[in-house]
């Protein structure tokens, strides 16, 4: 093999590796994207995590979201990048191969969040980590971190067993 053969071969090999882990993480520019393609009402528990590259809090518990994602097949978990979409090939795609998250993954690069944290939860301050619980026309808000794996599924199975 040439030099030149080398180079291409390493070149393509690190375009089909940008494009596969691009493919890992769905990008919404507005809320009302977003909401219309994952808030959705049906049989199936959401685990909807807001989370960022850059919160030491959210980092600490996406291990539990994991856990919870290849444990509990009663729910479904996404997580929800708030990390600016600029960042998206340096910053959360690294991030997410690095940690090996398995995951749903979603960036939802609306910045304009006067416009949407209300229709989240009306309460809901802006505060990153939260989560959401979907389940039909049933919802539940949590503007906290999850001290352990758990906390966070017993929150999860509460909401999951409320009638």
């Amino acid at each position: 093999m040439t030099k030149k053969s080398i180079h291409y071969l390493f070149v393509l090999l690190f375009v089909a590796f940008s494009v596969q882990a691009q493919e890992k993480v769905t990008v919404y520019d507005t809320y009302d994207e977003f909401a219309k393609n994952v808030l959705i009402e049906d049989e199936n528990v959401y685990v909807i995590n807001f989370w960022a590259t850059w919160c030491a809090p959210c980092i600490k518990e996406l291990p539990y979201f994991e856990k919870l994602n290849s444990e509990n097949k009663n729910v479904k978990v996404i997580l929800v990048s708030l990390d600016s979409k600029k960042d998206l090939d340096k910053k959360l795609i690294p991030f997410i191969e690095k940690r090996k998250l398995k995951s749903k993954v979603l960036l939802l690069a609306d910045k304009d969040y006067n416009t949407w944290l209300s229709k989240v939860d009306t309460d809901w301050s802006g505060a990153i980590p939260a989560t959401l619980l979907l389940n039909g026309k049933k919802k539940q808000f949590a503007e906290r971190d999850f001290e352990n794996f758990e906390e966070l599924n017993e929150y999860i199975n509460s909401f999951i067993n409320l009638k």
